[in-house]
C-alpha cells in the first residue's frame, strides 16, 4: 500500500513559502579600489639630478621603469627618455607603438 502523504495545513504552506525567500541576497562587491598614485608631473631639481645619475647605471630603461623609480607620470617619463636618447645617454633597443625599450649607451651588445 502507498505511504500516506501528510497534507499540510494552509498556514504551514504559507509559512514554508515565506521561509523560502529568507536566503541571503548576494552582495555585489564594489570592486577593488586602486590607491590613487600621485606621481610628479614635472621634475624638481633633486629628481632631475637622480635621473641624470641613475639612468646611465640602469640596464633596462622603459617608460614604466622610470615611472616606478622616479615616481613621475608616464608622459614625463616618455619625454625624459626622448631627451636622454638625444643626449646619447641611452640607446634604443626596441621601439614599437606601445613599448619603448632602451639600454644604457655603454652596454655592450650581447
Amino acid at each position: 500500500n502507498m505511504a500516506i502523504i501528510q497534507q499540510k495545513t494552509k498556514e504551514q504552506k504559507a509559512a514554508a513559502a515565506m521561509a523560502g525567500g529568507k536566503a541571503k541576497k548576494k552582495k555585489w562587491s564594489k570592486g577593488k579600489m586602486r590607491d590613487k598614485v600621485l606621481n610628479k608631473i614635472l621634475y624638481d631639481d633633486e629628481t632631475y639630478e637622480r635621473l641624470q645619475t641613475e639612468v646611465p647605471k640602469m640596464k633596462l630603461v622603459t617608460v614604466s621603469s622610470l615611472v616606478e623609480r622616479f615616481k613621475v607620470n608616464g608622459s614625463l617619463a616618455r619625454a625624459s627618455i626622448a631627451e636622454l636618447e638625444e643626449k646619447g645617454i641611452i640607446t634604443r633597443v626596441l621601439h614599437s607603438q606601445s613599448q619603448r625599450i632602451y639600454t644604457r649607451a655603454n652596454a655592450e651588445e650581447e
